[in-house]
């Protein structure tokens, strides 16, 4: 699945906002950050700097950033500044999968309109491939049978189904990892 340029942009500005909470927290909750003793340390001669001195390193330190996984950082953050930031990148990553699954189903009835082909509701997806890889409890057939009918009315209805969809799942998922989490302070 290809990524827009303005797809690119918003998740490099996410990092952005999240290096820029990474500054604000303390020296002991920087530890635990799984980054190199090099880029901590930045992040913490980064949180004396005032103004557009400031917003260069922050800009620097995204770069650097972005070729660790960055799910235990959220996490991390979370910890300390409350879940927005998580909770805002969640919700950008299933606006995308929703509009690429939109776009691909788009394509694909364009595509069987031209070759004349029959186009059903269990049509095969690479976006639903991909997003089963990332969330194994998804119904691929659920998601084809709703981009289907999308892409047939073009009512949004079915977008905003897909997305509760989609939602749903990852709020399943946090759920279950929240039971599974031992308790804290023991």
């Amino acid at each position: 699945m290809q990524i827009s340029r303005t797809e690119q942009k918003r998740r490099v500005k996410e990092i952005e906002r999240l290096v820029g909470e990474l500054v604000t927290l303390p020296s002991q909750a920087l530890e635990q950050a799984p980054f190199s003793a090099e880029i901590k340390q930045t992040l913490l001669e980064t949180a004396s700097l005032r103004g557009s001195v400031r917003q260069r390193q922050i800009k620097y330190l995204t770069k650097m950033v972005q070729e660790y996984p960055l799910e235990g950082v959220y996490a991390l953050v979370s910890q300390h500044r409350g879940r927005e930031l998580r909770d805002r990148q969640q919700f950008q990553a299933m606006e995308f999968y929703r509009n690429a699954l939109i776009n691909e189903a788009l394509e694909q009835q364009q595509s069987c309109r031209e070759n004349g082909d029959d186009w059903k509701e269990d049509w095969s997806s690479a976006t639903v491939k991909e997003l089963q890889r990332d969330l194994p409890e998804i119904d691929p057939l659920t998601l084809s049978r709703l981009s289907y009918l999308f892409a047939r009315t073009r009512n949004p209805r079915y977008s905003r189904e897909i997305f509760r969809y989609l939602r749903s799942i990852q709020e399943l998922r946090q759920r279950k990892g929240q039971r599974e989490a031992p308790p804290s302070g023991s």
